[in-house]
């Protein structure tokens, strides 16, 4: 793992907090993700199911984590099975994890070959009332292709019909919502990358620059720095491509008199980092550029202080929508008089700022975590305000990732350049 070792009290105390919300004599199985295919023998890079990462801390493919905290025997309570290492597969594939180190890893103590799994599978089941699977159940997921989860559960369900089946999903909703130490340290480390990418860009970015050459500024910064590369695909928006809210062509050539907006983030140790930065290319904004950026900025600003336990995200929502409104009719884009009578169903601000303000982010760039659930510390939320005016070709976006905390509310991009004139002294010292 190029991003180090994790402790594995992470893991160990994420897997109690879990079964402490199970009943009793309840069996919970969860599967990693598949390595997906492209074409002929090609595959995808693996990227780890969420969830048994977050309960055992194993980046590997086909591992299998069973948690039963009421099993008879001690040594079934929790079972890591894992894909067992031959000289075959250290030739083709590379190195696997040892029982040993994985024990060390996730925190958990019975660690079997993948190959037993079907025959502990019947003594498990046979003292187990409730059985918990796991299932994509995010809110914007659109799930097409058969999961490794979901042909298991079919299987199961066939092949033992009468058990109690549960959802997983809803528990680990309300337990990753909440970071811990742990976790907040490694998405620390996931903005700092991010910090050191962007400000390579200040020294790069110019006219006549193409995108997917800004892009690869990006990707070389963050592997430089242990990250496994981008949390998400990144938008490098120039002129009125930043109107395309999800635009990942990344293919134009950057030209004077553009603002670039840039949406991106580092991933380590699977944990995202979400940033958005709007810079002028030749590195001097315009009035007009100025103003719209200032307009963003103070939404921003507002929307922060109002990430503090208590609040929740319609009433959020809604008074950043008013302070936006504010804004737009200051830069003559709404009339006062038609936002006073504007159906509120409707609100005319979304012409121009479209989009959510804040989402949850963790081991997901859009974390799982009850949608409507109160804000309490320990969340961690994007707040990202824009504002998009296609008539003029110029689309400004804002974001830093902030932690909810007891008191005010922390931001975790602080270091990261965000003022007008920060960014054209920056662009102005370039080389």
């Amino acid at each position: 793992m190029r991003y180090g070792s994790i402790s594995p009290d992470l893991f160990t105390q994420n897997r109690r907090r879990f079964v402490q919300q199970l009943p009793p004599a309840s069996l919970a199985i969860f599967q990693s993700n598949d390595v997906m295919p492209t074409n002929a023998d090609g595959t995808m890079a693996f990227r780890q199911n969420n969830d048994l990462f977050y309960l055992s801390g194993v980046d590997q493919e086909e591992s299998i984590l069973v948690l039963f905290p009421d099993a008879k025997l001690p040594q079934y309570r929790e079972i890591l099975f894992l894909k067992e290492t031959s000289e075959h597969i250290l030739v083709w594939e590379g190195y696997k994890l040892t029982k040993e180190e994985a024990r060390a890893q996730s925190g958990v103590p019975t660690i079997m070959w993948l190959d037993s799994f079907k025959t502990v599978l019947p003594a498990l089941m046979n003292e187990a009332e409730n059985v918990f699977l796991n299932t994509n159940e995010h809110i914007r997921a659109v799930v097409e292709v058969e999961t490794r989860d979901a042909r298991f559960g079919k299987w199961l369900r066939e092949a033992y019909p009468l058990h109690n089946y549960r959802r997983a999903a809803p528990i680990l909703h309300h337990l990753r919502a909440i970071k811990s130490d742990e976790e907040i340290r490694l998405m620390r480390e996931a903005a700092n990358i991010t910090e050191k990418a962007f400000r390579r860009l200040l020294g790069f970015v110019k006219p006549g620059v193409w995108e997917y050459e800004i892009e690869a500024e990006l990707l070389h910064e963050f592997v430089r720095n242990r990250s496994r590369g981008p949390a998400y695909g990144s938008i490098i928006a120039s002129g009125a491509s930043a109107c395309i809210l999800h635009y990942v062509s990344n293919d134009r050539q950057c030209q004077d008199g553009d603002v670039l907006l840039l949406d991106f983030g580092a991933e380590f140790a699977n944990y995202a980092a979400d940033l958005s930065r709007s810079l002028p290319v030749n590195g001097k904004f315009t009035k007009r550029q100025r103003d719209v950026y200032e307009a963003v900025l103070r939404v921003m600003k507002f929307a922060t202080a109002q990430l503090v336990p208590g609040n929740n995200i319609e009433d959020y929502h809604a008074a950043v929508g008013r302070q936006m409104e504010q804004e737009l009719i200051r830069l003559d884009l709404l009339n006062a008089s038609d936002v006073k009578n504007q159906d509120p169903a409707a609100p005319l601000y979304k012409k121009y700022f479209m989009h959510g303000t804040s989402h949850y982010l963790g081991l997901d760039v859009h974390d799982v975590g009850a949608k409507y659930r109160t804000f309490e510390a320990g969340m961690v939320y994007t707040c990202e305000p824009g504002i998009y005016i296609r008539e003029e070709g110029l689309g400004i976006r804002l974001e830093n990732d902030i932690l909810i905390t007891t008191g005010k509310p922390e931001d975790l991009m602080k270091n990261i350049p965000l003022e007008a004139d920060d960014i054209e002294r920056l662009m102005s010292s370039r080389a």
